[in-house]
């Protein structure tokens, strides 16, 4: 096991563990590392010494793995299940949400994009928003 300290394009760092140094650089260019506080996958590893963990703490480590791969299944499953069964409006995202929330436009489940600060005004009205996990869909 190698401990990286990674670090998202918004400059927030946090630690990833991986099995070795070729399963961290592929899961990095595949976009499989999001970061925890913005949910980025523009994720790099920042500078520093790895740590290679000890046989000891590899069987700690391998519990961890096992119940963070469950839990990113269960975001990925999400993920899927509202971008086949929700309408995609894109970047239009936080003026349709208005849009609903205001009764203007029929109400229907959506996703799309928002910035951190559009995400905070929509909260603030009362619009009842949610991240949605994972990376962001490329074939869309």
């Amino acid at each position: 096991m190698i401990r990286y300290t990674l670090m998202c394009d918004k400059d927030h760092d946090f630690e990833g563990w991986f099995p070795g140094i070729e399963a961290c650089d592929k899961q990095l260019s595949a976009g499989l590392v999001s970061c925890p506080d913005c949910n980025s996958t523009k994720v790099r590893k920042a500078l520093m010494a790895p740590a290679v963990a000890t046989k000891k703490q590899d069987s700690a480590m391998d519990k961890r793995q096992v119940a963070m791969a469950a839990q990113q299944a269960v975001m990925a499953k999400l993920r899927e299940h509202v971008e086949n069964n929700f309408e995609h409006v894109g970047d239009q995202f936080p003026e349709e949400a208005r849009r609903i929330h205001y009764g203007e436009t029929e109400k229907r489940d959506i996703y799309g994009e928002a910035s951190v600060e559009e995400a905070r005004e929509l909260v603030e009205e009362g619009v009842e928003i949610a991240p949605l996990p994972g990376p962001t869909r490329t074939d869309a």
